[in-house]
């Protein structure tokens, strides 16, 4: 069996989508791009996260057929293929169905600079039209609304966020879930006041050098 230390990062990363409440159930799905080879490994469906093995993992070309392994593999394969197909620097793809930023879908409302950590997606957090999930077209729109991102809303669905790697994708999945939660209470008090646009330049700037190099 290939791609084994890729195979426990999903794992490993599926139960942290539980223990960090970015997901319930079997809700969401995590892949990895595997560059050199033209093929992804994408989480199972309909596998709960603590018993997902490393031979659960399902191995994909880009054209969404099966090149190892016995499960059906999650039903949003286009929407993390479609990434991979159309970039160079996106190795992860993270999708989660989080309490806030799922709420913040539900209202087809983007998340506009109210917090400087919003830098690690870009200028904002963009909420997409709703699709069926599992079809192209809402790979298609994600895609689209993305641009140059780390992350969005699905619109009526949940969030997505994407990474040179599974840490990367996971970590902007996080942040999203934390300015949705900052916007909800924020707008229960008041206007939340906003990062401009200066000030936004700083902060994207900041984050692209931020961490070890």
């Amino acid at each position: 069996m290939k791609y084994m230390e890729q195979r426990q990062q999903i794992v490993d990363f599926g139960k942290k989508l539980i223990t960090e409440k970015l997901t319930t159930g079997t809700g969401g799905n995590i892949s990895i791009f595997i560059r050199e080879d033209n093929v992804m490994l994408i989480s199972p469906s309909g596998i709960p996260y603590n018993e997902t093995k490393p031979e659960d993992i399902v191995v994909l070309d880009l054209e969404g057929n099966i090149v190892e392994g016995t499960r059906k593999p999650s039903s949003e394969y286009h929407m993390h293929c479609i990434f991979y197909q159309k970039t160079e620097h996106i190795n992860s793809v993270v999708h989660t169905h989080s309490d806030y930023a799922t709420a913040v879908a539900c209202l087809l409302q983007d998340i506009e600079p109210l917090h400087y950590i919003i830098g690690s997606v870009g200028d904002r957090v963009r909420c997409c039209e709703y699709k069926t999930f599992g079809t192209q077209e809402l790979a298609d729109e994600a895609y689209r609304v993305m641009g140059n991102n780390n992350g969005i809303l699905l619109g009526n669905h949940g969030a997505l966020a994407v990474g040179a790697n599974c840490e990367e994708a996971f970590s902007v999945a996080k942040d999203i879930e934390f300015l949705a939660k900052l916007k909800i209470r924020a707008e229960a008090i008041g206007k939340p006041a906003l990062l401009n646009s200066e000030q936004m330049e700083v902060v994207v700037e900041k984050f692209g050098t931020y961490g070890q190099q």
